[in-house]
């Protein structure tokens, strides 16, 4: 069976408004984290966001193009753009687009948009909707968007399982490539949920951070006083293509996806199943997927919240998964910088696992200064690490209880 590789990376995030921008920055131990300035928040629970700063859309949509979409298609289809340009897909003469498939997910979709055409239905009426409105907020217009201007007519639909959807569209992606239905898959996640309704249904849940008078350290990955997650925006996407495919047309590789694990927790729709059953077995699963045996895994970039429930569970999932091995892998959470994209989350995610391989660099999980007894592995805390790292996971799991685990492996 061929293997399937990675052959490009795109992102928008807190941190930085390209890949590279937000690797640096995620090795630096910046944090993208501050006063929300979408909207006024004086008066909400949670009054910080790590928002994406200084972006435009073009080049990938023209001006005509981002008036009419939403934040969340405008961060989708630039990070689809620049995991083109950088795979050099769409200069490759040869391309098949019709074997080319886009898989780009979010977990809630046009929130933006929603909630203005919603004032103006309430204000003028019916008349005043914008004719563009249910284009600019369906989850899977970034996908349609990026296969019509790139003339990718192979598969195309958008996956939506919170906060692994990121991970759910890799794992597909793959599944794809390998049942021969395609050569290429664009695939990733994204979202825009920094809005009033968004921020105050995740406070009226007692979910999100209230440290709101020192927002670079409200979210608190594994530390003991972590008080929940800080919500963040943007978008990730990756490039997959069967080895063959890349190999032909001389693609340079970053990785292969060498397995795929996904479960569901049946427990409960937005907490995890105490015992972490569900993001065990997800992970074991890409471990067995792969051929990889935990004692070979050299980082796990962890879903990592900084919720109460969530960290403690997920480091009991790996403790179970990864037996004595767990002891002696390093994991991070890299949301401590870049805030919890939520649908996006798990994408830049496998973004910045990819290039902690290609740069032999271990992220760092910032505001670890206080250790949760509960959670006793190596997180990396504060700084960046040097360290050889040929195999990797990444881990998603979102509420509805979905689980989804990518093992990335270089090649030799």
């Amino acid at each position: 069976m061929d293997h399937i590789v990675v052959t490009g990376v795109g992102a928008v995030t807190p941190i930085g408004n390209s890949v590279l921008e937000t690797w640096n920055g995620i090795v630096a131990g910046c944090n993208g984290v501050g006063p929300i300035t979408h909207f006024d928040a004086s008066g909400f629970n949670t009054r910080i966001a790590a928002e994406v700063k200084d972006f435009t859309p073009q080049p990938y949509l023209t001006r005509r193009e981002a008036r009419r979409m939403d934040p969340l298609v405008h961060f989708a289809v630039s990070a689809a753009g620049q995991a083109i340009d950088d795979a050099g897909l769409d200069t490759y003469s040869d391309l098949d687009r019709a074997r080319v498939g886009v898989l780009i997910g979010a977990g809630i979709g046009g929130m933006k948009t929603m909630m203005a055409q919603h004032k103006e239905l309430l204000d003028k009426g019916p008349k005043s909707i914008n004719p563009f409105f249910i284009q600019a907020i369906l989850t899977n217009i970034p996908g349609g968007l990026v296969a019509l201007k790139y003339h990718f007519t192979g598969p195309n639909f958008a996956i939506s399982s919170a906060c692994a959807t990121g991970n759910h569209a890799i794992g597909e992606a793959a599944a794809m490539i390998r049942r021969g239905i395609t050569d290429v898959v664009v695939c990733g996640g994204a979202e825009a949920g920094i809005v009033a309704l968004g921020i105050g249904g995740f406070s009226a849940m007692r979910a999100m951070s209230t440290t709101n008078d020192d927002p670079t350290h409200a979210c608190r990955p594994f530390d003991k006083m972590r008080d929940g997650f800080v919500m963040g925006e943007g978008a990730g996407v990756l490039i997959l293509e069967s080895l063959e495919h890349a190999q032909q047309r001389g693609a340079r590789i970053y990785a292969e996806v060498a397995g795929y694990g996904t479960t569901g927790d049946a427990y409960h729709l937005v907490a995890p199943d105490p015992e972490g059953r569900g993001a065990a077995e997800a992970m074991r699963l890409a471990l067995e997927d792969a051929h990889v045996s935990p004692a070979e895994v050299d980082y796990i970039n962890a879903h990592g919240t900084g919720t109460r429930l969530n960290d403690p569970i997920e480091t009991r999932a790996i403790k179970h998964t990864f037996g004595d091995a767990a002891y002696k892998v390093p994991v991070s959470s890299t949301k401590a910088a870049t805030g919890h994209l939520l649908g996006g989350a798990s994408a830049v995610e496998a973004v910045i696992t990819l290039m902690a391989m290609k740069d032999n660099t271990l992220p760092p999980t910032l505001n670890l200064t206080t250790p949760d007894p509960e959670c006793d592995l190596d997180y990396v805390p504060l700084v960046a690490r040097p360290a050889r790292v040929r195999v990797a996971m990444s881990n998603g799991f979102g509420f509805g209880g979905h689980n989804a685990s990518i093992l990335f492996r270089q090649l030799d």
